[in-house]
């Protein structure tokens, strides 16, 4: 099923609201309605309840009938699929919260990241995964992640500052005037107002980063706090605790300190 998405965790949280003004604890408001502490902790932190339990949420919280269509329309909003159903990917990974984010922050060691990622490197990428995808799987994998690039590009456009590692750059996936496409797709999306590009040179020697991937994701909604994604190995995880994306910000901080700065992480790149 995946994570609530923003538009379900912001109706959660104009729910809570709600509750609180009439003084109601979780319990109280949710014991009429045949409704657990623990189920209505779970509408409140974004997961949808049926439509026939939110009527009746609306209606315990005092809201006349006649006001009722705003409320079902942030439901249906919140209901709503992402475009990426359409390649038949689910709510997994970092790409929903990717489509609802305004700025990200990324460090990546091992590969260039996908957003600034050619269609021969995103091949490569896919070819040389541990399971091998069918082929319809693989090119609804593609078609997603060159989707996903437009987002720096088509408004709202995505305030991206990534943080690359040398050997990303330097790593043998492409040759040729394939790799050099790639090196050069990097340079161009540097040149755009909302993106920054730095990179770790190969001389800073050992550091954090060599762990893998961090991301930290901001959203327009002041009241939605950031979320940071950490990728390994074995797979993924989303961390929403203060002080876990405190620690992922304070990591980032630390790579973009050590890295070089704009103009001399293009200057390399352009070197390369």
């Amino acid at each position: 099923m995946g994570e609530p998405n923003l538009p379900a965790r912001q109706l959660g949280r104009q729910l809570k609201r709600m509750r609180e003004r009439l003084g109601m604890t979780q319990d109280e408001a949710g014991k009429p309605l045949r409704m657990s502490t623990s189920k209505m902790s779970r509408i409140e932190m974004g997961y949808l309840p049926p439509y026939h339990d939110f009527r009746a949420l609306l209606d315990r919280y005092g809201v006349i009938v006649s006001d009722w269509d705003e409320y079902i329309a942030a439901y249906d909003r919140a209901r709503e699929k992402g475009w990426w159903h359409h390649y038949g990917v689910g709510n997994r990974g970092f790409l929903p919260i990717e489509a609802e984010a305004c700025k990200v922050r990324e460090f990546e060691f091992g590969y260039i990241p996908g957003l600034l990622q050619t269609e021969a490197y995103m091949r490569e990428v896919y070819a040389g995964a541990r399971r091998l995808m069918k082929p319809k799987s693989l090119e609804n994998e593609v078609a997603v992640r060159l989707r996903r690039q437009l987002r720096l590009t088509v408004e709202p456009v995505l305030t991206y500052h990534v943080i690359i590692d040398e050997c990303a750059l330097r790593r043998p996936i492409l040759f040729g005037e394939a790799r050099e496409e790639q090196l050069c797709r990097i340079v161009e999306r540097a040149a755009l107002p909302n993106v920054t590009i730095q990179v770790v040179p190969e001389d800073v020697g050992a550091y954090d980063g060599q762990n893998g991937t961090v991301i930290v994701a901001s959203f327009d909604d002041p009241e939605e706090p950031d979320i940071a994604y950490i990728e390994h190995m074995l797979g993924s995880i989303h961390l929403e605790k203060k002080d876990d994306v405190s620690a992922a910000k304070l990591a980032l901080k630390d790579f973009a300190d050590r890295a070089l700065d704009e103009e001399d992480s293009i200057a390399l790149i352009e070197r390369l």
